[in-house]
Order: C-alpha cells, then sequence, then structure tokens
C-alpha cells in the first residue's frame, strides 16, 4: 500500500470482498494430454495468412497423426497390434511401434519396419499396457506425430515349457527351450495344457541344428506321445538339399503332403477348431473330430484329428535329440 490509508483501505477491503466471493470450482478442467489428439485456433484470415507462411517454411499441419492403432488382439503372453494409415494423402515408407506399463513413464521401440502389424511378447497377464504408433514419409529422416494411446491388456496364461527336465534349458519367462546335450530324453512338454481351440500356437526356431527326427507337437495328454494321439511337424532333411522338408504326422501316421524345411527364423502354426464338437453329431465310431492347420513359410496342411474323447485343451511340445536347436513358443 503506497501513501495514505482511507481511500486504499477502501480498495483492500473491496479487493478482498471480491476474492472470497470467487469459487473455485467454476475453473475449468484441464483434460488429460491423450484426451486431446489435435488442437484448433480459430484466427482471423489475415492472421492464419501470415501464420501458414511461417510454419510452411518449416514443416507441414495436420489436424491428426497420419497412423493410429486400429485393433489389439490378446494372445498368451503377447498382444497382436495392428495399425492402419488415415491420411490418404501420406505415403508411408515405415512404422514405429511403442509400448510401455500403464505404471511406467517412459515408451521403448518394439517395431519399426514396414508390417502393419507386430505381436508385442512378454506382456504379463492382466496387466494394462499403453501402445502408439508413428511413421515415416516415403524419403523422409524425421517421424510423424504419434497416434492417441491406445491400452490394452492379455487375459490369456502364456504358453511355457516345463522346467526341470535334463537336456533342456529354458529362458526366464520360460517360453523359449534350448537343447543343450543329446543324453536324456529329447522330449520336452508345455507345463499346463494352455492351448485351446481358436488360438494360433506358434513355435519360432531360432537356432537349428543339422540333424533330423526333430519335431513340434500338440497333444491331449503329456503321456501319449509314444502313443498315438498327436499331430506333429518332423525335420526331415534328405542327402538333396534341394529336397529338404518336414513331414507331417498325424496319430503316429505320416501325411502325404509336406512342409518347408524348418530353418534359422522359420515359424509353424497350428490352428485348431472343433467341428461339431459338443453336438449331438460330434461322434464318429466313438472320436470327437478337430480340424487341424499347420502353417510354415505360406504354406499349410489341413486335416480332421480324431480323438477317443473330448479335450477342452491341448499340450504341446519339442522332440529335439541333438543339441543346438532353440525354440520361441507363443
Amino acid at each position: 500500500m503506497r501513501g495514505g490509508v482511507g481511500e486504499e483501505n477502501e480498495k483492500l477491503w473491496s479487493f478482498t470482498k471480491k476474492a472470497s466471493h470467487i469459487q473455485l470450482d467454476s475453473l475449468p478442467e484441464v483434460p488429460l494430454l491423450v484426451d486431446v489428439p489435435c488442437l484448433s485456433a480459430q484466427l482471423d484470415d489475415s492472421i492464419l495468412n501470415i501464420v501458414k507462411d511461417h510454419i510452411f517454411k518449416h514443416g507441414t499441419v495436420a489436424s491428426r497423426p497420419p497412423v493410429q492403432i486400429e485393433e489389439l488382439i490378446e494372445k498368451p503372453g503377447g498382444i497382436i497390434v495392428r495399425w492402419c494409415k488415415v491420411d490418404d494423402d501420406f505415403t508411408a515408407q515405415d512404422y514405429r511401434l511403442q509400448f510401455r506399463k500403464c505404471t511406467s513413464n517412459h515408451f521403448e521401440d518394439v517395431y519399426v519396419g514396414s508390417e502393419t502389424e507386430f505381436i508385442v511378447l512378454h506382456i504379463d497377464p492382466n496387466v494394462d499396457y499403453q501402445f502408439r504408433v508413428c511413421a515415416r514419409g516415403d524419403g523422409r529422416q524425421e517421424w510423424s506425430p504419434w497416434s492417441v494411446p491406445q491400452i490394452g491388456h492379455s487375459t490369456l496364461v502364456p504358453h511355457e515349457w516345463t522346467a526341470g527336465f535334463e537336456g533342456y534349458s529354458l529362458s526366464s519367462r520360460r517360453n523359449i527351450a534350448l537343447r543343450n546335450d543329446s543324453e536324456s530324453s529329447g522330449v520336452l512338454y508345455s507345463r499346463a495344457p494352455t492351448y485351446f481351440c481358436g488360438q494360433t500356437l506358434t513355435f519360432r526356431s531360432t537356432s537349428v541344428s543339422d540333424s533330423p527326427e526333430n519335431k513340434v507337437f500338440l497333444c491331449n495328454d503329456r503321456a501319449s506321445y509314444f502313443d498315438k494321439f498327436r499331430p506333429d511337424i518332423s525335420d526331415c532333411n534328405n542327402d538333396d538339399d534341394d529336397n529338404n522338408c518336414s513331414a507331417v504326422f498325424v496319430n503316429g501316421k505320416e501325411m502325404t503332403n509336406q512342409l518347408p524345411a524348418v530353418t534359422s527364423g522359420s515359424t509353424v502354426t497350428f490352428d485348431i477348431e472343433a467341428v461339431t464338437l459338443g453336438t449331438s453329431n460330434n461322434n464318429e465310431g466313438g472320436h470327437f473330430k478337430l480340424r487341424v492347420t499347420i502353417s510354415s513359410n505360406n504354406r499349410e496342411v489341413v486335416f480332421d484329428w480324431l480323438l477317443d474323447q473330448s479335450c477342452g485343451s491341448l499340450y504341446f511340445g519339442c522332440s529335439f535329440f541333438y543339441p543346438g536347436w532353440k525354440v520361441l513358443v507363443f
């Protein structure tokens, strides 16, 4: 306060009175960043032209990012992320996908490439994750703005190999098995029957060795590998390298159709659906029918698998008799 106290006291009293009647809840709410995918402003045409001239010297203006996440699909121990372009005028050369746990402050790169789909592994069940994607224009170095983050999670239990089997060592998450000696039995099973009809089970070979009779398979009982109830794919290297192939067996009987040989980086997928399972017509001669599709290197074999009894879930396994084979399951 400056000068005398009479008039200034009156001003101070008036100011204090007004301040005491301000309602704090009348202030506008500040939104979260994820709720504001873009900013907009109303400008006079003359000002707008000046602003546009300055901006276009350094870049471009878009109403939204050129790509966005369109689908998140849960997998055992993973999430399939699919994205798409939403700006037809934008020509994408590469995409960049990042993710993080919702409790984390930092995103990490998980994929950079030209595909518009990627499966993110090492996902803990029933934990929320955020995903975002951006793109790089054709011939450019800089990345576009990020898409609005999308939240996804998986409720499915991860596939795991059984720990403690002699001859195999496992990764920390028990989804990678390495055959490290040939002295013990070569058969390794899943920890539990975690494969259900309607899902896709994938084996990816990350390391191989030159040895025949290596198999990956599904079975309805861990004790049935040497019995009969299993569809499997067996790598059978012939003397002629041009004729290397993978044979397909159903209940121990080799099928006519074959798949390409398994090499490092190859994937083999099993897809199974019930055929009239659970209806009055599901029994053919005391058997239950499942339709199995085994795919590898853009080729597939489809057949009907007959079981003596219905099963809600299946075990998976592998049989490597020589060291050097490493396989990831998801």
